[in-house]
């Protein structure tokens, strides 16, 4: 299946007039190209592509670190030019001085944090928590769950609305 495939793009690029011009490699082997804005034999404008070949050709056998963080920002186009490998080598070496850095910073903390953990820290403040602040009687007395009646003492007329207005006058 695998030369069947090769040929199959060999000859799709001969009949899209696609032209791969190689802009680089990294550490790794990979190889990366750039085929510009281009139209194909049916007169259709094809846009820029940005292509890796990688070195290990199987795609079962490709995991996140295999590209180089510098080139998989030119791949998705969030950066202009191909990076050099200086840049990369550069970058590199940044990233392994932070981590140091960090590990050296985690274990001081860590045995300052050893012994006087327990005396800085002050006990947890038991709180009651009565309702929810959204709810119409947040820190006034909760309603009662047994019921309720006027219906004994009722008197037709004697209510009064909030406010001391009677709608009827």
């Amino acid at each position: 299946m695998g030369w069947s495939q090769d040929l199959f793009r060999a000859l799709w690029r001969a009949l899209s007039k696609e032209a791969k011009q190689q802009v680089g490699t990294d550490q790794f082997g990979n190889k990366y190209y750039y085929v510009p804005e281009y139209k194909n034999w049916r007169g259709q404008t094809i846009r820029e592509k940005r292509i890796v070949e990688a070195a290990n050709k199987r795609e079962v056998d490709y995991e996140v670190g295999d590209i180089p963080t510098e080139w998989e920002a030119w791949i998705r186009k969030t950066r202009k030019i191909p990076p050099t490998m200086e840049e990369i080598l550069k970058n590199e070496k940044n990233r392994k001085e932070i981590k140091i850095k960090n590990q050296d910073l985690y274990g001081k903390e860590k045995l300052l944090s050893k012994g006087s953990n327990e005396e800085l820290l002050a006990p947890p403040v038991q709180t009651q928590i009565k309702g929810h602040a959204s709810a119409p009687y947040f820190g006034k007395e909760e309603p009662t769950v047994a019921p309720t009646s006027t219906g004994k003492t009722f008197q037709p007329g004697s209510w009064m609305p909030p406010g001391g207005k009677n709608p009827n006058q």
